[in-house]
């Protein structure tokens, strides 16, 4: 057997992409930063906001006390806040008119924040806001905003403005995505190589099996494919393969067999037409005898291909047609166009007996059954149809010699003669009972030999589904 382009693993689209390792770890390496790059993005979006909300609570949180401090009239004196706590870069008050009234910054700030506008809305006691960098270089920043109570006297209320830096969380959030961005080539690589590696060892059965049927040629149909043992699909796929094989080894040994049973089959009448044609020229005036023995020869010869030809087809052939037909009436039929056999046929049947299939190949079948048991018979032969078990049964039985159990399953292969002498003599080819079995095989159904109730004669019962479906 050769092999063909990618007989190798290779494909026309090239080494890497014909490769099955190849796109596996293509494949894996692709989930791998897909996984990656989602989960990157989830991680760093999850600590940003986390980060985000934690230095936005204590920045509210400065500033509520601020603002506690102006409801109790606890304020310093002179607008000096002390500095606050939790990493909080600044708390400012302002009045209702923008003018700064207290303050935690010792002096003027070098990027003052632009509060202008940020105060709680209507029906809110808090606002928060992420500030914009100031100039090029500066870091953002998150502000706070908290209504509270004038001094007494005052109608309008002030606002509380906290103010963090939030350098802390852009540089932890920077820290994460860069550690992201490192970590993702390596770990794609890891994942390539591991689905590479893995692969390989998976396939390593594949390419012994592929070796092992590649090295089972015409001639040695006997080798076998290596089982790499195990429940698993390339262990199922070794005892597939083996068991293909030994159909095939067993199919080629049927036919050397059957062609080498042909072969001495034909030779046989070939031989002896040849004797007495030649013995008829030797002859000055050939008598009728040896004409007559030389064309009872040839019909015999005719007979033989015939059955050849239909086994052929019934190999090979396609399945038969199914449609309505009634075996008690192809058996009246059969009956009928022998109006004159050797011993008495007798037909029983209570009532039509319906089945699905080749009314033709099931005529034939029968034929050859009932030729079969007239072949034998010493008194007489019955065939009976019936339906039993969701089953349509033919049965033939005769009053022979009958069959030893022992050669019950062998009668039904192919060029098999119990008694040979006698079955050339009686013109029998030895194909019409493997016929049979063929032909009901073909129908989903089979033929059985069975021995008689009084222990004389044989019954050959052959069955098909009754249903249209074989079942």
């Amino acid at each position: 057997m050769g092999e063909g382009p990618g007989a190798d693993g290779g494909s026309p689209r090239g080494p890497l992409m014909g490769n099955l390792r190849a796109r596996t770890a293509l494949a894996a390496a692709l989930a791998m930063a897909a996984v990656l790059t989602t989960g990157g993005l989830w991680l760093h979006s999850l600590m940003r906001t986390n980060l985000l909300d934690n230095t936005t609570g204590r920045t509210e949180l400065a500033a509520r006390k601020v603002a506690a401090q102006l409801d109790t009239r606890t304020l310093p004196p002179g607008g000096r806040l002390p500095a606050p706590d939790g990493g909080v870069d600044l708390v400012l008050v302002r009045d209702a008119h923008g003018r700064d009234v207290a303050t935690t910054a010792a002096g003027a700030s070098k990027d003052p924040p632009r509060l202008d506008g940020l105060r709680p809305g209507p029906g809110q006691d808090s606002r928060s806001a992420v500030l914009p960098p100031a100039r090029p270089g500066a870091q953002r920043r998150v502000v706070v905003a908290v209504e509270a109570p004038g001094p007494p006297g005052a109608h309008d209320p002030h606002t509380v403005y906290a103010v963090t830096v939030l350098g802390d969380v852009d540089d932890a959030t920077r820290a994460i995505a860069t550690g992201l961005l490192a970590g993702a080539p390596p770990l794609t690589a890891f994942a390539a190589a591991l689905a590479w590696w893995a692969t390989g060892r998976a396939l390593r059965p594949v390419t012994a099996i592929r070796t092992g049927l590649a090295a089972v040629t015409a001639s040695e149909l006997d080798r076998r494919v290596p089982d790499p043992g195990g429940g698993d699909e390339i262990a199922q796929l070794a005892r597939t393969v083996n068991d293909t094989l030994d159909r095939l080894e067993r199919s080629d040994a049927r036919q050397r067999q059957f062609t080498a049973d042909a072969s001495h089959e034909l030779r046989n009448p070939l031989a002896a037409v040849r004797s007495r044609l030649e013995v008829a020229l030797a002859m000055e005036r050939p008598d009728r005898a040896s004409v007559a023995a030389a064309l009872a020869d040839t019909e015999r010869l005719q007979r033989i291909a015939a059955d050849l030809l239909l086994l052929a087809r019934l190999d090979g052939g396609p399945a038969p047609r199914p449609e309505p037909v009634d075996l008690a009436l192809l058996a009246a039929e059969d009956a009928a166009r022998r109006p004159a056999p050797r011993v008495p046929l007798r037909l029983e049947a209570p009532g039509p007996v319906p089945a699905y299939g080749d009314p033709a190949r099931l005529e034939r079948a029968l034929a050859n059954l009932v030729d079969n048991a007239l072949r034998y018979a010493d008194a007489g032969v019955v065939v009976r149809a019936a339906a039993r078990d969701g089953r349509a049964v033919l049965e033939v039985a005769d009053d022979g010699p009958g069959i030893p159990e022992a050669d019950r399953d062998r009668v039904f292969e192919r060029f098999v003669r119990l008694d040979a002498d006698r079955g050339r003599a009686s013109g029998g080819t030895g194909l019409g009972l493997a016929i049979a079995r063929e032909i009901a095989r073909a129908h989903g159904g089979g033929v059985r030999a069975l021995g008689a109730p009084d222990g004389r004669g044989a019954r050959l019962e052959l069955w098909i589904p009754s249903g249209r479906d074989g079942r």
